[in-house]
């Protein structure tokens, strides 16, 4: 009976307690079930409406329910793509009393697709070529973590679309294990075998049935996650040694990484004997941590790409000035005071108000990479500011106008703007000091 249940949940919907519990899952009336596709499961899955969205339910022991709950929480709460677990239900019965199996509830993942549902009448190459790059893309975020899957397969998986691409979320992490202290390579391999396998046979199946492309080969596509993997993860784990003339690259990788969906919280620099090689190695970190990172060293409240790209510089400020070991919040404290500062303040007075100062050294910073990038060459901030002034901040709107509405774009005079005359003049000299100095 409903009042006999056993629910675990961290925020019960009264609504679960209508459901026909009473029932086993696969004698639940149609009107209690909601059509989706489906992928092939070990366990019998259903799917129902609840509150407005869809559930999915899965039959399993009540220990294994239980540990991937627990499982699925822990890896929402780091930031892993995965179903939102809503509640464990143990301790059902039948209306003879006899015991039935515990379930676990999901909320089903909306816009959502099994791998067999991603496509009509046959699975083309491109295709089944991104969804394995985004199983692998997945993978590597699990792997970071010190999580092992066990069972890494495209059934366990759910697709979104995205912008031409797929977005993977891990659905079963019944057989997943964290370690804390992160995974050998032989774990990582044995995930990686897992893998390659499942897709393999996955794919064999679609093509026993007539519905692979004609022009796909299963086992070349499987293997494809091995190599997609192997890049990743070098990528972000693996150290880059160059001239420290090139530092630039610095900014490079950390771009790449980016891209990928990526952040990070440092970057561990390190020079070798002769100070001519640079060695670096990228930390992956959460969502949020640069802007918090920056505003605890620098009392700047900026939004999370500016303090990632402000916070890049300081790491590089920190190699340019030898103070690698020093302790960081000094080291912030100068950066701010030598370059943050001074960059704010050379901007022409008539221009301070077209963005904002975080935004606008966030710009000189990306309008110097690509400079040292052309020229192949370490640009100097002071060459890269002149060059963002007059080729950038010069032909921008002011901020101050385009945010105000329209009846409200009225500005002071410039001369009202600039203050005194022998203030300013103090400061430019101030600021061709450090022009010359940097």
């Amino acid at each position: 009976m409903s009042d006999s249940l056993n629910i675990t949940s961290a925020t019960a919907d009264p609504a679960l307690l209508d459901l026909p519990w009473a029932l086993p899952l696969d004698e639940w009336p149609d009107d209690a079930i909601a059509t989706l596709p489906k992928g092939i499961s070990r366990h019998l899955v259903r799917f129902a409406h609840l509150s407005g969205y869809v559930i999915a339910i899965k039959e399993t022991s009540g220990e294994m329910a239980r540990g991937e709950y627990e499982m699925l929480r822990t890896l929402q709460r780091m930031d892993i793509p995965c179903v939102d677990p809503l509640a464990v239900i143990t301790n059902r019965h039948d209306v003879d009393g006899s015991l039935l199996n515990p379930v676990l509830v999901t909320r089903h993942l909306k816009f959502s697709l099994p791998y067999r549902a991603l496509y009509s009448q046959t699975l083309r190459p491109e295709t089944a070529t991104r969804l394995v790059d985004a199983l692998a893309l997945l993978l590597v975020r699990l792997h970071v973590i010190g999580f092992y899957w066990g069972d890494v397969s495209l059934s366990n998986t759910l697709f979104r679309r995205d912008a031409g691409a797929f977005a993977a979320y891990l659905v079963d992490a019944e057989t997943g294990k964290l370690y804390p202290g992160g995974l050998s390579n032989g774990q990582r391999e044995n995930d990686l075998e897992v893998a390659r396998v499942n897709i393999a046979g996955e794919l064999l199946d679609l093509e026993a049935g007539g519905r692979l492309d004609d022009n796909l080969d299963a086992v070349d596509v499987s293997n494809g996650i091995v190599a997609k993997y192997r890049s990743l993860w070098t990528e972000l784990t693996g150290s880059e040694t160059f001239d420290s003339s090139e530092r630039w690259r610095i900014n490079d990788r950390v771009e790449r990484l980016n891209d990928l969906g990526f952040d990070i919280e440092e970057l561990a620099i390190k020079t070798t004997e002769g100070g001519t090689q640079v060695r670096i190695q990228p930390k992956v970190v959460d969502a949020g941590h640069h802007s918090r990172r920056l505003l605890r060293l620098t009392g700047l409240d900026v939004e999370e790409n500016q303090a990632r790209r402000l916070l890049n510089d300081l790491d590089a400020y920190r190699l340019r000035t030898g103070q690698i070991d020093a302790d960081e919040e000094m080291v912030a404290h100068e950066w701010a005071a030598r370059v943050f500062e001074p960059v704010v303040r050379s901007i022409p007075r008539e221009m301070r108000g077209r963005l904002e100062p975080a935004e606008v050294f966030h710009q000189l910073l990306e309008h110097r990479w690509y400079q040292s990038q052309q020229e192949g060459r370490d640009v100097p901030i002071a060459e890269a500011l002149t060059s963002y002034i007059n080729d950038v901040l010069r032909h921008r709107r002011d901020e101050r106008t385009v945010i105000a509405p329209a009846t409200e774009s009225i500005r002071l005079p410039d001369d009202e703007l600039d203050g005194d005359d022998d203030e300013a003049e103090a400061e430019d000299d101030e600021l061709e000091d450090w022009r010359a100095k940097v």
